[in-house]
């Protein structure tokens, strides 16, 4: 049995083997005062259209998620940055998802697990989340109307979407027929005069994710 890459006590960049060859990611750790014990993977949006772990959307995602005491992983799909491989429609970057994840509870495995994702990286993490046992799942312009949702199930765990009501990329009343015709509907945050990629709402995202998140979690215990 091959060794289990330890997940790094600091920031960091890791590379670890995956279905398609090398994966990119990056680690970070919360402050020694905010800990759970808790790994959030984030998924970026996609790769033919700029979309990589360097993502704004995503590295504020990961901020709010760290400052909640999670330990953050932000990935590259396969054909970004330094991830081998090429796009491959969902299917082979919800693979590098799991390979992720497989990794994760290796390395931690009294640790839980929360699903984020941008856009297209929301898709995959919703995706990834019927095979693996997240505790949260945090979907930002998850993009109903432009890839398949009808495959995509409700994750069994707190969900929160935060959708600008301004997303020139992706349909917000998509998104809401999607959200109104689940039987297990998220908690939905709905942002005024916002597009797509956040410009000049960042910040604010920032907050929406922590207050949103906050609600759907039980307590941090201490001691």
């Amino acid at each position: 049995m091959s060794k289990v890459e330890p997940f790094p006590n600091a920031a960091q960049t890791l590379h670890l083997p995956g279905p398609a060859g090398r994966i990119e990611l990056v680690v970070d750790v919360p402050e020694t005062d905010s800990k759970r014990n808790v790994v959030a993977i984030i998924c970026h949006p996609h790769p033919l259209h700029g979309g990589s772990l360097h993502n704004k959307v995503v590295t504020i995602l990961e901020r709010a998620l760290r400052e909640l005491g999670a330990k953050t992983v932000r990935f590259n799909f396969r054909g970004v940055g330094e991830s081998e491989g090429s796009h491959d429609e969902g299917r082979g970057e919800t693979l590098d998802l799991l390979a992720v994840a497989d990794w994760v509870h290796k390395a931690l495995p009294d640790h839980d697990l929360w699903l984020a994702g941008f856009s297209f990286g929301a898709y995959i993490a919703l995706l990834g989340a019927r095979h693996l046992p997240a505790k949260l799942m945090v979907s930002i312009a998850p993009p109903a109307g432009r890839w398949d949702f009808a495959a995509v199930l409700p994750p069994d765990c707190p969900w929160l979407v935060v959708q600008g009501e301004a997303d020139d990329v992706v349909d917000p009343q998509e998104v809401y027929r999607w959200i109104d015709g689940l039987a297990e509907k998220p908690t939905l945050v709905r942002m005024e005069d916002t597009g797509h990629f956040f410009h000049r709402r960042l910040m604010d995202l920032r907050g929406a994710v922590k207050n949103g998140v906050r609600k759907l979690l039980p307590p941090e215990r201490h001691g």
